[in-house]
């Protein structure tokens, strides 16, 4: 039974994790970093900065909590893209210098590949797979023949479906991150009370665009002579009301598009932090175009940035006798694209 250590720092949240070949997760320490809510934002150098300090305190506890000692892993894995670059130094860094230290393999892991698989901790994923990838930094479809065979068939062209939510929060006055906010507002607002735009609505392609939503949202709130609660909560239902129909419509364009092809797909899974949102899985659930598949998620605690995913993907890696970075000369990407670093 092999037994990984990771560790994830791509963006605001700093995890550690030991995992074993079952995908058991003997531990798993999720810290965000509350230092950036005042900005309403992460502030990329705030980020690097605590991760460090947080990785410092949470790994010798991770270890202890797993009643395990660092000579007891096989392998180690880090997140080395996409990301913040600061960030991405200090936990690839760290990942590969415990490697060192005990003689043991690295495997440096993309991001992306991380949320893809998520499912598998709850599911056994059937292919071939649609998977909609939801986050803060990234909104793409995947058609994903099997586990190592992803092909992208649309992303965003401007912001992330992640990203929007925390910019609109932060123009109704909510908290960061904006995504539970919005969420929580919504649930007493209208959401039909503001009749915002739907990007790219008649293309016929599967890219996404929100940043038009986001304008939209900044020029009524500058026309309120007053913030009030019931504006926010209008809003908040009717901007996330407008986000889950984008959703929904590039999903069954999807279907759409790969039934034409006679392409069949066996699941649909949704992934990333978006994915917890209880009002687009309702009306995932109550699309009949969508439900007749079987959708997927990860486990709510999987959903956002963790390092369970990360060592999910090392060690599917391991299992296939992928490689590992011998050298310990992978760079840290922010870019890094699911081909570079070496998918499954």
């Amino acid at each position: 039974m092999a037994l990984a250590f990771s560790i994830e720092t791509s963006c605001d949240e700093t995890s550690v994790a030991i995992i074993d070949s079952d995908g058991k997760i003997l531990n798993q320490i999720i810290e965000n970093q509350q230092v950036h809510n005042k900005f309403g934002g992460v502030v990329p150098e705030i980020a690097s900065r605590a991760h460090l300090q947080i990785l410092q305190r949470i790994i010798p506890l991770s270890f202890k909590q797993a009643k395990l000692n660092l000579n007891d892993i096989d392998i180690f894995c880090a997140t080395c893209g996409p990301g913040l670059i600061g960030g991405l130094l200090v936990g690839s860094t760290i990942a590969k210098s415990m490697a060192i230290g005990i003689n043991k393999p690295f495997y440096p892991v993309n991001h992306l590949e991380g949320h893809l698989l998520s499912p598998t901790f709850n599911n056994i994923l059937k292919f071939p797979n649609l998977s909609i990838l939801l986050t803060g930094g990234h909104t793409q479809i995947y058609f994903i023949k099997k586990p190592n065979d992803y092909e992208l068939l649309g992303e965003t062209v401007d912001d992330a479906v992640g990203e929007s939510f925390d910019k609109v929060a932060k123009l109704l006055g909510l908290s960061y991150p904006g995504g539970p906010e919005i969420e929580k507002f919504a649930q007493k607002g209208k959401f039909d009370a503001y009749d915002l735009p739907h990007p790219l609505k008649n293309k016929k392609n599967m890219s996404f665009s929100f940043s038009g939503i986001k304008t939209a949202v900044n020029l009524i709130v500058k026309n309120q002579t007053k913030i009030t609660q019931k504006f926010q909560e209008d809003m908040a239902a009717s901007f996330q009301n407008k986000i889950i129909e984008i959703i929904i419509n590039k999903i069954e364009r999807t279907i759409k598009m790969l039934k034409n092809k006679n392409i069949n797909i066996a699941d649909i899974s949704i992934v990333g932090g978006v994915a917890k949102n209880k009002a687009l899985r309702n009306s995932l659930l109550n699309n009949d175009k969508i439900n007749k598949y079987n959708i997927v998620y990860p486990p709510i605690e999987i959903c956002g940035d963790n390092a369970a995913m990360i060592a999910l993907v090392g060690l599917q890696k391991y299992k296939h006798k992928i490689k590992p970075d011998h050298l310990f000369n992978f760079k840290a990407n922010p870019r890094l694209s699911i081909i570079e670093s070496g998918s499954l």
